[in-house]
């Protein structure tokens, strides 16, 4: 499971996802003749719940590890530049 703070893009897809918390699945093989355990990723997906008319379906969005990082890392650079940002730390002024 990963939580995005902010609306996000993953990948080269042009589609925004809203923030919220997604299941990640991770496809592995493993691999044969080796003398001890050992997996190696087949596919990485974003698990994305419809909303409005399509509530209760579920669809997969593949992507990789990488792009997946990516986007992480975008969300919460932009989730500390909005915290530190004055608009965010200015109180509203009383206009009474």
């Amino acid at each position: 499971m990963v939580t995005f703070s902010n609306d996000f893009m993953i990948g080269e897809s042009l589609r925004e996802f809203p923030a919220g918390t997604y299941e990640i699945l991770v496809e592995e093989e493993l691999l044969q003749g080796l003398s001890f355990e050992a997996y190696r990723r087949t596919g990485t997906y974003l698990m994305v719940q419809g909303r409005g008319s399509n509530a209760g379906q579920t669809t997969m969005h593949m992507t990789t590890q990488e792009d997946l990082e990516h986007a992480m890392a975008c969300d919460r650079a932009l989730s500390e530049t909005n915290k530190h940002s004055e608009a965010a730390l200015s109180p509203q002024e009383d206009m009474t």
